[in-house]
């Protein structure tokens, strides 16, 4: 079986179509990139071929390169990584030089690129290797160099290539941010040649080839003249770029990334020698990020697991459950966002309120968010009003009637759910699912509610809907299998990434977020100064710090949980010290950002202008503590939380942990999530770390019983767990 096939013409053009079979989508292999070298050497050879194109035979180009290549060449060590990756430059450069005579520069063979769809990745990488990138004019394809993402960069040639092609300024929001374009953009950027019409492709790529000459397929880098655009690191234009650069991505990432700082060196150092000593340094740096078990963690969990619970890796063997028609109670932001991205992604929606009035304010949201989408150049007015037309606003309950699936997202109120459930149920088939969504209340006492509970779920969204892609679904003791497989086939339907919980309050991901928030706010009280524990908190790779988080959510939210909190939990309630901060800043009418008001300082507009001053009258500092201390008390925080859930079978699949993790609130994504993380650390440090902890701040630090255990046997997460479902 081939991945890559050869057909010549008439006219002498030799075309190269990649089509992996089996695969919706192409990409590459270490056989791939054999055949296709082996095919270049024999268009090469061939006197009667003038020039190639390299296509695809699917709607797409290429998504990348096959991750599990990559895994195999870690295996190998460092020397198998980068004898790998020099051979992919090789097989490239080769298709770069095309036969030309090294003195001349003369006497080479067209090779062009004709991208039909998307190319990601090595699928850029490998065009930006040809004489010229014809792109068909489709506005649904993506182009761009993501590997940043997951935790590597482009080491193709792509990192080497761009900033020659661009210059760093230029390249630098592709290859640091991981930027996506559609084909007119990426012309109009420089990432390619043409946009042609579909039809139209090959045919402008032949025409291209017949009529090419000698300086069409010499690559500025491989001129004698070449000078870098916006100047090399000591031209005077140059050295301002690449200081500038060093600062951004250090100010981006508080240095916690492997791969943007080995991108950043490779650029840097590649760009002081000839291009083929640069293409060898872009392969050292690539092979030590490879190496790095952050890489690996973070390919594992962003893509791998990822992939693997977006395409229902715990789904029960059920049939299909596909929702037709969804019906959403509560028009508030949440209710509006959720009918949003469902009637988006095809499927009517119903969406009630106890008024005509709210339930439209709650369809013009689809609106106003259709409305930005058209002003970015994004959707067409004529997607807007189909989106729209799907969506039903309604005070009548009976509309209801057909539904599959209800979202009910009203206040969090148990007595309110109840007086839903039963509205619902009353004018829907005995076969639709009902799910609550709920960030708190347990599942199982709201289902006592409904007259289905084995058809009772819960649904927790994160917000802003339309932005967050983690849905958390949380099986109730009574929930069944079928209400479980339609709530991860409506997930899969608008696009987000499921994880499956077992129901206990806060579930999973609000069980290892308001550790992390409280545990900030007790070292505030502590006398820690706020600004060491922010930065600590930013230094290991969180979005946030715990107190800018409490303003983002709002103050009075989080007194709000604390009361429910500590009504459920009685005399066992252990948060009293964070209730006294909260209460006092809520009586003080400083209640987060909304309120322009928090721990936090805000100007008129909204910007935050620093920490509020009156923090430290109230809360006098003392000694600061060692930074690892403060680290590890916010790190720990959450991931002995995230143990004590695996621990009591609230989660089931430490791949949904970690991933849950990261897409839910944003755990150090440089981890791969809590359980990556402490295989990284390993299991006796981490005891270790708790037991000076706990013995210092109390008992919630102690080590769970199965982290002791795997410490014992010198276990990791993804070995103990590995054989089950780990990927």
């Amino acid at each position: 079986m081939t991945d890559f096939t050869a057909k010549t013409d008439a006219d002498g053009i030799t075309t190269l179509i990649w089509d992996v079979a089996g695969k919706s989508m192409n990409v590459m292999s270490t056989d791939a990139f054999a055949q296709l070298s082996g095919l270049i050497d024999t268009a090469l050879a061939d006197p009667a071929v003038k020039g190639v194109i390299i296509t695809s035979g699917k709607a797409d180009f290429a998504g990348g390169m096959d991750l599990n290549v990559i895994a195999q060449m870690r295996a190998g060590g460092a020397a198998a990584i980068f004898e790998g990756v020099m051979q992919m430059h090789k097989v490239l450069r080769k298709i770069e030089r095309a036969g030309m005579d090294a003195k001349t520069n003369k006497g080479g063979k067209p090779i062009v690129a004709a991208l039909p769809g998307t190319a990601l990745g090595i699928g850029l990488e490998l065009p930006l290797a040809c004489h010229r990138i014809f792109a068909a004019d489709n506005p649904k394809a993506k182009i761009g160099l993501p590997e940043i993402m997951v935790g590597i960069f482009p080491g193709a040639g792509g990192t080497t290539r761009l900033v020659r092609k661009m210059g760093a300024m230029m390249a630098a929001p592709f290859l640091l941010e991981g930027k996506l374009s559609d084909p007119k953009a990426a012309k109009a950027a420089g990432l390619i040649d043409e946009v042609v019409a579909p039809e139209a492709l090959l045919v402008r790529a032949k025409e291209w080839i017949l009529a090419a000459k000698d300086a069409d397929l010499l690559k500025p880098w491989d001129d004698k003249s070449y000078k870098m655009p916006g100047g090399a690191p000591y031209h005077p234009a140059g050295y301002m770029t690449f200081v500038g650069a060093n600062a951004m991505v250090l100010g981006k990432t508080m240095g916690v990334y492997p791969a943007a700082r080995a991108l950043l060196a490779a650029v840097y150092e590649g760009a002081l020698v000839p291009f083929d000593t640069a293409l060898k340094i872009e392969a050292r740096h690539f092979t030590s990020v490879l190496m790095n078990p952050s890489s690996t963690a973070m390919i594992r969990s962003l893509f791998i697991n990822k992939e693997a619970l977006e395409k229902g890796a715990n789904r029960p063997a059920v049939a299909d459950q596909s929702v037709k028609k969804l019906g959403v109670i509560g028009a508030g932001m949440m209710g509006a966002g959720i009918a949003y991205v469902a009637a988006n992604a095809g499927i009517a929606v119903v969406l009630v309120d106890a008024t005509q009035e709210a339930a439209d304010r709650g369809r013009a949201h689809s609106a106003d968010l259709l409305d930005k989408g058209i002003q970015r150049r994004k959707i067409t007015p004529e997607k807007k009003d189909q989106v729209l037309s799907r969506i039903t606003a309604t005070a009548d309950y009976s509309a209801l009637a057909g539904c599959d699936l209800i979202v009910e997202a009203v206040f969090e109120d148990p007595k309110i759910k109840a007086d839903v459930t039963a509205k619902v149920e009353a004018v829907t088939g005995s076969d639709c699912i009902f799910a609550t969504n709920t960030s708190t209340l347990p599942i199982t006492d709201l289902a006592r509610a409904s007259a289905r509970p084995e058809q009772f779920i819960g649904i927790h969204f994160f917000s802003p809907v339309d932005k967050m892609n983690l849905v958390e679904i949380i099986r109730g003791k009574a929930t069944g299998d079928r209400a479980v497989a339609k709530a991860l086939d409506f997930v899969r339907a608008i696009r987000k990434t499921p994880i499956v919980v077992n129901d206990a309050r806060f579930f999973y991901a609000n069980r290892c977020i308001i550790p992390y928030i409280n545990e900030g706010i007790r070292m505030l009280a502590e006398g820690v100064a706020p600004a060491l524990i922010e930065n600590a908190a930013k230094l290991v790779g969180m979005p946030l710090g715990p107190l800018q988080l409490v303003d983002e959510t709002s103050i009075d939210l989080g007194v709000k949980i604390a009361k429910a909190t500590k009504a459920a939990m009685g005399d066992y309630y252990p948060d009293g010290a964070v209730d006294a901060v909260l209460f006092w800043m809520a009586d003080q009418g400083r209640m987060g950002k909304k309120a322009n008001a928090g721990f936090y300082a805000y100007d008129a507009a909204g910007k935050r202008e620093g920490l509020w001053s009156g923090l430290a009258a109230q809360y006098p500092q003392g000694e600061d503590p060692e930074l690892t201390t403060v680290q590890h008390r916010l790190l720990m925080a959450q991931v002995l939380e995230a143990v004590r859930a695996l621990q009591d079978g609230v989660l089931t699949d430490i791949r949904e942990g970690d991933v849950g993790a990261i897409l839910g609130w944003g755990f150090a994504p440089w981890s791969g999530g809590p359980f990556a993380w402490l295989d990284m650390l390993g299991a006796a440090r981490a005891v270790e770390i708790c037991d000076s902890l706990s013995a210092q701040f109390g008992p919630r630090f102690a080590a769970p019983a199965l982290l002791r255990d795997m410490a014992a046997k010198t276990e990791s997460f993804y070995t103990r767990f590995a054989a089950a479902k780990a990927a």
